[in-house]
């Protein structure tokens, strides 16, 4: 009766302790780096410490956060040991270590890593005075598009022809064919234009009403133009989205002005290490020969803000690096595309789930948001984005101001000589038509023949 009595208690107290038992508490290693982990006074704070907030609020545990104590991420020394926050996780001295941990095959036998929470790649950074404009003998025409170059070429011979008309056909330019010289000829009404577009009143100038018109709008056209075309070449000149002068590892690794290195002992220093690829043999090699790595990413970037050295790095650490000094740019090409995971000891029973959980915030768009909190850029642009060569659809207003000029002053042009015509048909007793389309014959290049009937008329006579 006893025993039975407390066996009754035993199994009691076991289900009071169950029941009163809060979620598991696990310890968790991290390493300083920013934005993924960094210091807020006594607390600590960035990307991994919101990511594991996430995740265990997903999963109902407790944990409590270290710093690693060596301060490395994780290799094995000579004898095969690990080192850092995968060292503690295969002591037992942490179950977790949440950071920038490149998932790498070295490590996933070591330890259990989790699916990837961010996707990045190798690159490196420059100081922005190693960068340099890409030079183009054309760069003149850069401020207008095709299209927009091809529109002031039309509009240049349209309204240079519409002058030559007008001061064809008006009697304010050519009162008299048959005794006065024409002045204004095609190669006049483009000289003229031409010295519009430079802002010169280059001469002869039109004398009429009709020509006055149409020289007025060229002359609006030629202005604003003009005030687009310098305001446009002004922003593409101090605007600094500039061109690293090294794009890829190739032109880094044929050069020996620049120095280069990265971080010790990390995995983008084993990826160039064991890679058979010559290119990235031949970085290795100078690295090993210059003595060119730095112990940490911030030594990377301070060294790299003092010029004449690049870093070489994983991508989402060097655009942290570019939003935060704005004197830094990125090289465009990325290789050895990688990730970065959580690690736990060997069989750990919640990693299933850890990599469920990464996975639901990545599909909900929670993994976008942290990036962007954490990654914004301090860099305000002078100018905005990069200015873009001016399309045709933007003046659409100015070349049909233009076009309507044209016409106006070529339907003055023709009014004045109709009331010329009139007024000679009236003093003649001819019809106006006859008298209109003989005026217009001898302005247009029957003058000659004309002179030639009258000339054998006369010798007959």
């Amino acid at each position: 009766m006893k025993a039975f009595i407390g066996s009754v208690v035993c199994v009691v107290a076991l289900l009071s302790v169950v029941c009163t038992a809060g979620p598991p508490v696990l310890s968790v290693t991290t390493i300083l780096q920013e934005p993924y982990t960094m210091t807020q006074g006594s607390e600590l704070e960035g990307y991994c410490i919101d990511l594991l907030a996430e995740i265990a609020k997903r999963l109902d545990f407790k944990y409590t956060v270290h710093l690693v104590k060596d301060g490395k991420y994780g290799q094995q020394d000579e004898s095969g040991n690990w080192l850092g926050m995968i060292g503690e996780v295969v002591r037992g001295e942490a179950e977790l270590a949440v950071a920038s941990l490149t998932l790498t095959a070295t490590r996933e036998q070591g330890v259990e890593m989790s699916t990837p929470f961010m996707q990045t790649g190798i690159g490196f950074i420059l100081s922005r005075d190693l960068g340099s404009e890409e030079s183009h003998s054309l760069s003149f025409l850069f401020p207008f598009s095709t299209e927009m170059w091809v529109g002031i070429l039309l509009a240049f011979l349209v309204t240079g022809l519409c002058i030559y008309l007008v001061s064809r056909i008006s009697p304010c330019e050519w009162a008299d064919p048959e005794t006065d010289k024409h002045s204004f000829t095609l190669l006049h009404s483009f000289w003229y234009i031409t010295g519009a577009l430079t802002l010169q009143g280059a001469g002869p100038h039109p004398k009429g009403l009709s020509g006055r018109v149409i020289s007025a709008v060229w002359w609006v056209f030629a202005v604003v133009l003009l005030a687009c075309y310098f305001s446009n070449f002004n922003a593409m000149l101090r605007s600094d989205s500039k061109h690293v002068s090294m794009n890829n590892f190739e032109e880094l690794a044929k050069q020996d002005v620049i120095d280069y290195g990265t971080v010790e002992g990390g995995s983008t220093f084993n990826f160039f290490k064991n890679s058979k690829n010559p290119t990235y043999r031949r970085i290795y090699q100078h690295m090993e020969r210059k003595k060119s790595c730095v112990a940490s990413v911030e030594e990377g970037n301070r060294r790299t803000q003092e010029g004449n050295y690049a870093f070489i790095g994983e991508a989402a650490s060097l655009d942290l690096a570019v939003a935060r000094y704005c004197n830094l740019i990125r090289s465009s090409e990325l290789i050895a595309m990688r990730g970065y995971s959580i690690a736990a000891p060997l069989g750990f029973p919640m990693m299933k789930n850890i990599t469920v959980a990464i996975l639901q915030l990545s599909e909900s768009g929670e993994l976008a948001f942290l990036q962007s909190k954490w990654w914004a850029s301090s860099c305000l642009p002078e100018g905005g984005q990069a200015p873009h060569a001016l399309q045709p659809h933007l003046l659409r207003g100015l070349f049909l101001l233009l076009a309507l000029g044209l016409g106006l002053g070529l339907l003055m042009a023709i009014l004045e000589l109709a009331s010329k015509a009139r007024s000679q048909a009236k003093d003649q007793k001819k019809s106006c038509c006859s008298v209109l389309l003989a005026e217009l014959s001898q302005r247009f290049g029957s003058r000659g023949a004309n002179a030639g009937t009258e000339t054998s008329e006369k010798s007959k006579a």
